[in-house]
């Protein structure tokens, strides 16, 4: 079945970097554009940033673009999620996902904090 195996997540202080893994199985991964999501405590989850299937095109949401930069590596079936000056509004549960598939995993939980 589906699945997705999100890591890389933990605390870290202002202005510091993480870098998040997101290992799917169970479908053709090349054939599926790859998105990150967040969700803060007490706020909706909001999309991160998208990476499109072939062309590798990306897009972000306005609070991490410049700041985070989302990757994919078709062969090993994994999204990368690289964060730098990290802030702590970006204190976060993050999540990846298949837009077009309708599986979460369980998320990596991210915390900014000095």
């Amino acid at each position: 079945q589906v699945q997705f195996v999100e890591s890389g997540g933990g605390l870290v202080q202002p202005g510091g970097s993480l870098r998040l893994s997101c290992a799917a199985s169970g479908f053709y991964f090349s054939n599926y554009d790859m998105a990150w999501y967040r969700q803060a405590p007490g706020k909706e989850r909001e999309l991160v940033a998208t990476i499109i299937r072939w062309s590798g095109s990306t897009n972000y949401g306005d609070s991490v673009k410049g700041r985070f930069t989302i990757s994919r590596d078709n062969a090993r079936n994994t999204v990368y999620l690289q964060m730098n000056s990290l802030k702590p509004e970006d204190t976060a549960v993050y999540y990846c996902r298949a837009p077009k598939i309708g599986v979460w995993g369980q998320g990596t939980q991210v915390t900014v904090s000095s």
